[in-house]
């Protein structure tokens, strides 16, 4: 879990009744229609997604956060990482 992210400068997010909506706003129209929610906790980890944290602090905010075992807690973390950075949202970058 050594990595660090950064957000897309081309995603807007909302938060709305406790979730995130993201939204690209590039150029292409197309893009408008692709809306990502985000759940909870999901929202919590776009919140802490800063360019500094890597996935172990991230995971260790989320341990004092929320009432869950560790292992669920970094498997949930790294299912979410993985759908931002697949999905164009997120950047991760190996920790120096």
């Amino acid at each position: 879990m050594g990595k660090t992210y950064i957000k897309n400068p081309d995603i807007i997010s909302r938060k709305i009744a406790g979730e995130s909506i993201l939204v690209p706003i590039r150029n292409n129209s197309r893009d408008l229609e692709y809306i990502f929610a985000l759940n909870e906790t999901s929202s919590r980890i776009w919140e802490l997604i800063d360019g500094h944290n890597d996935a172990a602090a991230i995971a260790e905010t989320l341990a004092l956060e929320f009432a869950a075992a560790k292992e669920e807690i970094e498997a949930d973390l790294a299912d979410c990482l993985t759908s931002l950075e697949e999905n164009g949202f997120i950047t991760g970058n190996a920790k120096q």
